[in-house]
This record gives C-alpha cells, structure tokens and sequence, in this order.
C-alpha cells in the first residue's frame, strides 16, 4: 500500500474534523444557536467596522503620527482583544487529538495537521474587517496600495503569531495555575511603554512599525515571521508533550478518602444529591479547577471594585455586580449533566432521581452567591453601592439567571472527563448553544436594567429586577419539574450520547 503524503493525510485529517463536528451529538442543538451567533457576529462585524471609521477620522486629524504609525501603534490592543476573546471558542491541538490516538499515523503529524488547521482558520482574518477599511481611508490614498497591503500582511503574521501564543497558553495553564502568570505578563509587558508614560509614547514606540512600512522595511514582516517560526516550534512541541504525558499518566492507586459530610443530612431526601454535588466538585480534577477558578475570579474582581474608583460608572456598576454574581453559574452550571453523564447510568436507575439531582444542584448554586455577596459588601460599608442592589441582583441570579442556564441540561448530552484533560476537551468550545446562554445571562440583564434607568428611578429598576429574581425563585419547583420532564422525553437519545 502507497503510503500518504503530509499533504494528503492533512486534508483526510481535517475531513474527519468536519464530518465528526457534524456527528456530534450537540450538532442539532447547535443548528439554532449557530444561527443566532451568526446573527450577532454580524453586529460584530458592522462595530468592527464602526471602529475602524473612527480609527480612520482620528488618524487622519492626527498631526503627531501618520496613519501607518496610528494603526501600528494601536496593535499591542488588537493582539490582546485576540489572545482573551480566542479563550471562549477555540480548542488546542491536544484537546482535539483523542480519535486518532490510536490509528496507524505518525502522531507529530496528527499534531502538525491540526496547528495548521489552527493558523489557516476564518478566525484570524477577522480583524480584517477592521483594517481593510481603515487601509481604504486612511493609508491607500496617503502611502499608496503596496504599503496598505503590505501593512495587512505584517498584521496577519502578527495575528498568526498570536494565535500560537494563544495555544500555548492554554495548554500550560491547564496544567497549573502558576502558568497564568505568563499570559498575564506577556499581556502586562505589551501594554507597559502606556503604563510607564501615556497612550502618546505607545503610539511612539509601536509606531516605529508603521514608518518602517511606510518606507518599504521588510524587516517588521521578518521579524513577524521569526516570531511566528518560534512559537509554531515551541506549540508543536508542547501540544506533542501533552499527549504523551496524558496517554502514558498512570491512574492513582492510593485509597481514597471518603468524605462523610454529615452536616448536609439536614437536608433530608436531598441530602446525598447535595453530597454528591460537593463530592463532585472536591474529588474530581476538573470540576476543582473550574471551581477554583470561579472563587479566583469572583476575589479579584471584588477586590478590584472595592480598591480602584476606574469601575465606579453606573453602566460598570451594574456589569460587576451582576458579573460577579453569575461567575459559578457561568462556569459550573453551565455543564449541568455533562459531568453527570459519566454515571447517568446509576442516576437512571429510580424514578426522579435526576430532578432531584437538579433540585440539589439549584440549591447549592443558590447557596454559593454567599460568597460573591459578602465579597461585594465593602463597596455597601464605603458608600459605593446600596444594599438593596446587591440584594436585588443576588436574588435576580438566584432566580432568572439559573433558571436560563439550567435549561442547558436538557441538552447536554456529552460527558464531559472528570479528571483527564489533553486528549478529551474539558470545555465547551463548540457547544454554540452554551456560548449563546452565557451571552444572554451576562449581557440581558444589563439591557433590562439599563432600559429601565434610562425611563424610571434606581430604586425602581431594582425593584423590578427583585420582583423577576423572586418570581423564579418561587416557581422553581414547577420550572425544574419542567426541566426534568423534557430531559426524561430525550433520554435515550442523551443517554446514547453519552455512551459515545
């Protein structure tokens, strides 16, 4: 038999991926969402360019800079916006790798086929919706066409570089949250010539770029693409790594402590689904980190609200405060059964023991909004902020919030690794209907309450906002009866599902 070439195993290799995108078991759940994402990537796309009309008018009154040396000198903001928002969508190599561990293919080109796929995708040309206008007001007429494209081209080596770094990033902090560091710095020492002086010595320093563009330098493009070189080698290397260390890791044998938790038998019949929810989280690697994760963030943010006076705006206001709030629900409940979906089996095995499985986990989400309330009260003990917000848009969470993210448990049917990590993703990058609700839970909230402000008093958008939270507190017995009765009509097809 003829062996296959790099070329021709890359394209088998990237058919594979589309057809099991296709096959998977959240694709027709997806169908909607991706529309209504599309949809929103469309009002993205006419802000994008918005911006870049407002680029283009600010660059062209500029008499410190050029209009090549303007956009140069914006790019350590482009490649931040890039490097956070890749976070929410984008999967790396290793994550992906899972179904062709075992195939008789050299494994470093199973690695080098999907970094390729991840530097040849719609996502890096993006923000070439933003710069292709700005090159046709600002920079065709001024420099002429071969600069613009030549322009477009150094940033999309740079957005390539950028894309790698991305993925290197998240494989190592998956692997420890000392590894966040390196994002954050890399992020702090971009942005340091605006901390060390002002916006005006940045635009100073990047806009070197821009005047060596101008005159025709290659060497901005050389320097993208070394850059680019080593990034590609030192991810290629790691995503490699990761596999091997993630195929060759040998389960723990040591005995596992048991943890009794008697104080929750309180709780009578759900005592055990509340033990098996904190069992959950304190037992299982992933689970853990995604909670850690969730407290780091919420500490942060509080102490960031309550320290600084830059978020003390209104709008900012609300967004932290409801932000904060919703941050476990964001990143917990949000894969409400995919991590169930490792035992349904046993959860299957008597009547309703999956809502009261639900019932166990809507309480203590409920009980965890402790923790970001208390967090949030120094800015009520300064004066920042009024009690009876926070109590409102606590209670809003605890019933309009986690009653639109629950419903995601009717549809997630893919059991997601309790304790792996490289070779399943632990995410839920392509569930488009997960990405929608955590849209619309971070962001409708803030339209209701910016709506109601702009037309009527503080005090009555809270009460409105208090009203709606207390509505579906009330009700949540009928709405997660609702929830369970869909999820028992789809039951075989999630269970089968979940066996795959």
């Amino acid at each position: 038999m003829t062996s296959l070439t790099f070329f021709q195993l890359f394209r088998i290799l990237r058919r594979h991926r589309n057809l099991a995108e296709r096959r998977d078991p959240i694709f027709e759940a997806n169908r909607a969402a991706k529309w209504t994402m599309g949809i929103f990537m469309a009002f993205t796309l006419v802000y994008l360019i918005f911006i870049a009309i407002i680029l283009s008018l600010g660059a062209n009154d500029s008499r410190r800079f050029t209009t090549l040396e303007f956009i140069t000198g914006i790019l350590p903001f482009i490649l931040l916006i890039d490097f956070w928002l890749r976070f929410i969508s984008q999967q790396t190599p290793s994550q992906i790798i899972k179904p062709y561990i075992l195939l008789p293919l050299p494994r470093y080109t199973c690695i080098d086929s999907f970094v390729l796929t991840s530097l040849f995708n719609w996502r890096n040309t993006v923000w070439f919706i933003l710069l292709v206008p700005f090159c046709i007001m600002s920079v065709v007429f001024t420099f002429g066409l071969l600069p613009s494209l030549s322009l477009l081209l150094f940033y999309y080596i740079i957005i390539l570089a950028n894309s790698q770094g991305y993925s290197i990033a998240r494989t190592l902090t998956i692997r420890h949250y000392l590894w966040w560091l390196l994002p954050i710095g890399v992020s702090v020492l971009l942005v340091s010539p605006l901390l060390i002086r002002d916006i005006r010595f940045m635009l100073k320093l990047y806009g070197i770029i821009g005047s060596a563009i101008a005159h025709g330098s290659l060497l901005p493009h050389l320097g993208a693409l070394m850059i680019l070189a080593v990034v590609v080698l030192i991810n290629r290397r790691l995503q490699y790594n990761s596999v091997m260390e993630e195929l060759g890791k040998q389960k723990s044998t040591a005995p596992v402590k048991v943890l009794q938790l008697d104080f929750l038998d309180r709780a009578g019949n759900l005592a055990e689904y509340l033990k098996l929810e904190v069992k959950l989280l304190m037992r299982n690697k992933n689970p853990r980190k995604s909670f850690i994760t969730g407290i780091t963030v919420i500490v942060f943010i509080s102490l960031l609200i309550s320290f600084t006076e830059i978020y003390d705006s209104n709008y900012m206001t609300n967004f932290w405060c409801i932000y904060n709030f919703v941050i476990f629900a964001a990143v917990l409940l949000v894969r409400a059964m995919s991590y169930e979906g490792n035992y349904i089996d046993a959860l299957m095995v008597h009547q309703e023991n999956i809502l009261r499985l639900l019932t166990a986990k809507y309480y203590f989400f409920c009980l965890m909004l402790i923790l970001p309330f208390v967090l949030m009260l120094p800015m009520v003990f300064v004066g920042k902020w009024s009690i009876f917000m926070l109590i409102s848009y606590g209670i809003f969470t605890a019933g309009f919030q986690h009653w639109l993210l629950m419903q995601l448990a009717i549809y997630n049917n893919k059991a997601l690794p309790l304790n792996e990590k490289f070779i399943g993703s632990a995410g839920v990058e392509k569930n488009y209907l997960v990405v929608l609700e955590e849209m619309v839970a971070f962001f409708l909230p803030l339209i209701i309450i910016q709506v109601l402000e702009a037309y009527f008093d503080q005090y009555v958008a809270w009460v409105v906002m208090l009203i709606i939270g207390l509505g579906f507190v009330a009700t949540h017995k009928l709405w997660l009866r609702n929830i369970y009765d869909r999820m028992m009509r789809r039951r075989y097809k999630n269970m089968e599902s979940f066996h795959s």
